[in-house]
C-alpha cells in the first residue's frame, strides 16, 4: 500500500491537490493511504519551503504546484 501525503496548511490549492490525489488513487485502482500534513513543523521535516507539496512513500514528488489527477497517477506507478 502506498502512502500519499499532501503537505499544506489548508489553503485552497492544498485542498485541490488532496482532491486530485484522491481522484488519482480511485482511477488507478491502487491501494493507498492519503494523509494531510498541515502543521508547519511537520512540513519542514520534509525540507519543503513551498506548499502544496506531494509526497509518495516518503519521497517529495512535487512542490509549490497543484498537479492534475493524471499527473499524480503517473507518479504512483
Amino acid at each position: 500500500m502506498k502512502k500519499i501525503q499532501i503537505l499544506g496548511t489548508g489553503c485552497p490549492k492544498c485542498k485541490l491537490l488532496f482532491a486530485n490525489a484522491e481522484a488519482a488513487v480511485k482511477s488507478s485502482g491502487i491501494e493507498a493511504q492519503l494523509e494531510k500534513v498541515e502543521k508547519i513543523v511537520d512540513i519542514m521535516k520534509f525540507g519543503v519551503m513551498s506548499t502544496p507539496a506531494l509526497v509518495v512513500d516518503g519521497a517529495v514528488k512535487s512542490v509549490g504546484k497543484v498537479l492534475s489527477s493524471e499527473q499524480i497517477r503517473t507518479l504512483l506507478d
